[in-house]
């Protein structure tokens, strides 16, 4: 067996229980991989993401981007792996605001994310790849709190 402390594979595949869960999340702090540029490491920001079921969410916000420009996002978290609390997957969605593509308008990314939440409160962890010279690979720790 792989992984002998889990006794069924069914355990990293999350189900699609439908769950109505409004959470208040905050910017992100962020580790750049390029640490030689003058990136912004606090991306202040806040948004909201609703939990429409237990591997699905939608969210929407407005942060500080590395470049040091406003961003606004649009995006979809479809997380199909679990392991207790902790959930697997990708965010894709709709974000602006980065000067080096296309002139700081909207454009789709997908982007590897992990998220964990315990009770009332949770993190996201995104992993975002270098492209090109438009966008700064980084981890990105973002907190969030459940309001409902």
């Amino acid at each position: 067996m792989l992984f002998p402390f889990i006794s069924h594979a069914e355990t990293f595949i999350a189900d699609s229980t439908p769950t109505h869960e409004l959470w208040l999340a905050s910017g992100f702090a962020t580790y750049h991989f390029q640490t030689d540029q003058h990136l912004r490491n606090d991306n202040a920001g806040a948004g909201l993401e609703y939990r429409y079921s237990s591997n699905s969410a939608i969210s929407t916000g407005r942060f500080n981007n590395s470049d040091w420009q406003a961003t606004r996002y649009l995006a979809w978290q479809y997380q199909p792996f679990r392991l207790g609390i902790t959930r697997v997957g990708a965010v894709i969605g709709l974000f602006d605001g980065y000067p080096k593509v296309n002139n700081s308008g909207w454009f789709v990314a997908m982007i590897p994310a992990v998220s964990v939440e315990y009770k009332r409160i949770g993190a996201n962890l995104a992993v975002v790849p270098t492209y090109q010279d438009r966008l700064h690979g980084s981890v990105s720790l973002q907190i969030k709190f459940k309001l409902f």
